[in-house]
């Protein structure tokens, strides 16, 4: 980085000045377009899911009629603008392409265009880092989803080092991204790979209704496996399930302390935040009542679940409930499942039969399974250990690139 040091110390060396982002660009507010107008094809409309972290989805793209172009002409977008979830994720950017024109900023998306003096590319790695995210939801409003303002965003500074230092900076950094995605790209491709032959063993290890194919557990199964209703279980106290207790975001501030509380599958695998209380100490399973079904297994800690989440846990002298978890992830794969029912705990009684082979196989199976899992799965190890590394590397540079000291 000799170059750029070089730049700061001919070029500002008493620091950089920061300058709120309304002062040196122009935030323009989306057009409230109605879901009822959208058509096949025509202007692409920018939604809030259209914009990922860092790109623009070209999944479930919407448009509106081309004849609308003079009604919508002051929300029409450029190549290269940069444009800013305001609800949900707020804080995510992303540019625009050639490709993804002609195209309309809907509602609840801002447009940010830099003033002849500064790089758009500039902004975008400005804006696209965790920290800036992180900022932008602090500073959001709203109490079933956040909702940033364009006011905050205007009143945002950020440094505008000279032209040349920002260009230097820009084409670093461009560098390290193409790096990082095609690399990304092949680590992702290997990630599929071993996630498919993951699935592969463990439905060949679970496939226990007649012969499974596997030498070993035929050998100790040779008449297949019978299976037991969920419902079944549950009647036989073998196995308990229940759903959690009501806990908002607003209870865990007023309340908080070092125990995790597990809700919607949506965010992450359901950390809600951290509690002072805690209703389980003991491994369970638990799924998302709202998402369909989605199962997690949890260890033995201590833990809450909200009410929209189930829970399953078992009598382990019979059956494992770690099997019983890669049971259940498999058999849902099989499922087409109600959604306006939801994954209620009647519901997951009424649907699920188990196989439930002696508890000698559920631990070769658990062991095997396991391993897996934590090859594909597991961020202390393995590839996803990898791709973390990478980015961190990448993060950690562009951080040291944007980071300057202020001038007085």
């Amino acid at each position: 980085m000799s170059r750029i040091d070089d730049l700061i110390a001919d070029l500002c060396p008493d620091g950089v000045a920061y300058r709120k982002l309304g002062d040196v660009a122009d935030i323009l507010n989306g057009y409230a377009f109605k879901s009822s107008q959208y058509v096949d094809s025509g202007i692409r409309v920018i939604r809030i899911s259209d914009v990922q972290k860092g790109r623009m989805s070209q999944s479930n793209m919407k448009f509106c009629p081309l004849d609308t172009a003079d009604t919508i002409q002051r929300y029409l977008l450029r190549e290269n603008d940069l444009v800013m979830s305001l609800t949900g994720n707020v804080g995510r950017v992303a540019m625009l392409r050639k490709c993804d024109l002609p195209a309309g900023l809907n509602q609840r998306v801002a447009c940010i265009r830099p003033s002849s003096n500064l790089d758009v590319r500039w902004l975008f790695h400005l804006f696209d880092t965790d920290d800036f995210e992180s900022i932008a939801s602090n500073n959001a409003r709203g109490s079933a989803q956040d909702n940033l303002s364009t006011e905050w965003l205007a009143n945002y500074s950020i440094p505008i080092p000279p032209p040349e230092v920002q260009r230097e900076i820009v084409a670093i950094l461009d560098t390290f991204a193409e790096l990082e995605a095609e690399l990304e790209a092949e680590l992702e491709a290997e990630l599929e790979a071993r996630k498919r032959q993951y699935a592969y063993y463990r439905d060949s290890l679970l496939r226990l209704d007649g012969k499974s194919g596997i030498k070993w557990i035929d050998n100790l199964c040779p008449d297949g496996v019978e299976r037991v209703g969920l419902g079944e279980l549950v009647a036989k106290k073998t196995v308990a399930l229940g759903r959690g207790q009501v806990i908002s975001k607003q209870d865990i501030k007023n309340n908080p302390g070092n125990y995790p509380v597990y809700s919607s599958s949506r965010i992450g695998e359901g950390e809600l935040g951290r509690y002072g209380k805690y209703m389980f100490t003991d491994e369970r399973i638990t799924w998302s009542i709202d998402g369909g079904g989605r199962f997690f297994y949890r260890a033995p800690h201590k833990y809450s679940v909200t009410n929209v989440c189930g829970w399953l846990t078992s009598d382990n002298s019979v059956i494992s409930t770690r099997y019983l978890y890669y049971v259940l992830t498999t058999e849902w794969s099989k499922l087409v499942f109600d959604y306006t029912k939801k994954a209620h705990p009647s519901v997951i009684v009424d649907i699920y039969s188990i196989p439930v082979p002696p508890l000698e196989v559920q631990r070769e199976i658990v062991n095997v399974l396991d391993k897996f899992d934590a090859l594909v799965n597991d961020l202390s190890i393995g590839l996803p250990a990898e791709l973390a590394a990478r980015r961190k590397q990448y993060e950690y540079y562009r951080d040291q690139l944007l980071t300057f000291k202020e001038a007085v």
